[in-house]
């Protein structure tokens, strides 16, 4: 991560990470992200969000407010818009119960269920970087949450793998 990623927002903004299918230039996304998050408001609370494109292809949104006043109404709506911005683009979000790992070869993504074909055949092993989306807090990402080995997660406790 950048240091000045987010430089200006808090450790207790509320954090998303989105994963989309394909990686993209930044630039074809600022219209449309910058757009849907610069009306971004809900019940008179305009919401100050940042985001930030990591990877080529995972969509990072911080947004100070709604860690102190969580609105479900408002993150739906913000999320509901950024389908539609996609949309508009062509792109699409990974499968949110897919895996994202960093194999010689690159990021990909692996379906939850050949998970453990992959650790047999030695393709994962307890030292494979896992990207967790589920990070709540851009304290969570700036503490080096964002990337971790793979028998540190929930995969690793699953499948018996220790790191």
């Amino acid at each position: 991560m950048s240091p000045a990623l987010f430089s200006t927002l808090p450790d207790a903004a509320r954090l998303w990470l989105l994963a989309l299918t394909q990686a993209v230039d930044p630039a074809m996304l600022a219209p449309e992200i910058d757009a849907l998050l610069g009306k971004w408001r809900h019940k008179g609370t305009q919401y100050q969000a940042d985001w930030a494109l990591l990877e080529g292809r995972i969509l990072a949104i911080a947004e100070p407010t709604l860690a102190e006043q969580p609105s479900g109404c408002a993150i739906d709506g913000m999320q509901r818009g950024l389908g539609q911005a996609l949309g508009r683009l062509e792109l699409r979000l990974e499968d949110p119960q897919a895996v994202l790992v960093r194999l010689p070869d690159g990021l990909r993504t692996l379906p939850r269920a050949d998970l453990a074909a992959h650790l047999a055949d030695g393709t994962l092993t307890a030292t494979t970087p896992v990207v967790d989306l589920a990070l709540l807090t851009l304290g969570d990402f700036r503490q080096g949450r964002f990337e971790r080995p793979l028998g540190e997660t929930w995969i690793g406790r699953k499948f018996g793998v220790k790191g």
